[in-house]
């Protein structure tokens, strides 16, 4: 089953996760959608349980993503329930609390670092950035950060290479970032590993991804 907002965000999932479903030979039997702002989806919900799905994925963003599965969960539904990445903060857990114990989803290492062996490089890296967070602001960063830490680190690389072809300012400067960024191999960031090309502007791999559960009101690797 599925269910996610009304808007481009819950389409575009549906869609990619449509297909990428259909290739695993997964088979959609239901799907339903809800507005960010609903108070209810009482009858989105029981439309899907009464397909009796194996599992749903719910495709929303922060505290309106608890509601679907807190009704589910209050309608006695007993189908595994996969979240995405957008819930992948403590507030999602404070929100839901028993609600949503057993929720799975893949997110970035960083979410569950205690779990993550330490001769993981990810590992190593994180707690950098987290330690330097925690310094600054007396709490705990949210994954989401991390993007821009690890962007920083990419550019760290990058600047003295491109320093050597041309001046900040310039359009020779921009494509020799460019250029450098596209040769970068095995950074090591917060969320993965970056290997740069010119047709891979992402660079992660699969060691960017681990499966997490919410377990006794804490995010836990999933052992695959």
């Amino acid at each position: 089953g599925f269910i996610g907002f009304n808007d481009p965000y819950g389409e575009n999932w549906y869609k990619i996760f449509g297909t990428l479903a259909e290739k695993a030979g997964i088979r959609i039997i239901a799907s339903e959608r809800y507005a960010r702002a609903d108070q209810s989806v009482m009858g989105q919900a029981l439309k899907l349980i009464a397909a009796k799905p194996d599992a749903i994925l719910i495709a929303a963003v922060g505290g309106p993503a608890v509601l679907p599965q807190a009704t589910l969960f209050d309608q006695v539904y007993k189908g595994r329930i996969y979240q995405t990445h957008a819930v992948a903060t403590d507030d999602f857990i404070k929100l839901g609390k028993e609600k949503v114990e057993g929720t799975v989803l893949a997110a970035g290492s960083m979410l569950v670092i205690d779990d993550i062996a330490d001769t993981d490089p990810i590992k190593k890296v994180a707690l950098i950035y987290i330690g330097a967070y925690e310094k600054q602001f007396g709490q705990k960063p949210a994954t989401f950060g991390a993007n821009t830490y690890d962007s920083g680190l990419i550019l760290q690389h990058a600047i003295p290479s491109a320093l050597k072809v041309a001046r900040p300012g310039s359009e020779a400067f921009r494509s020799a970032l460019r250029d450098a960024i596209e040769q970068e191999r095995d950074v090591v960031g917060c969320q993965g590993v970056f290997n740069m090309s010119p047709t891979n502007h992402n660079g992660m791999d699969e060691r960017a991804r681990v499966l997490v559960t919410v377990k006794d009101g804490r995010f836990r690797l999933l052992p695959e």
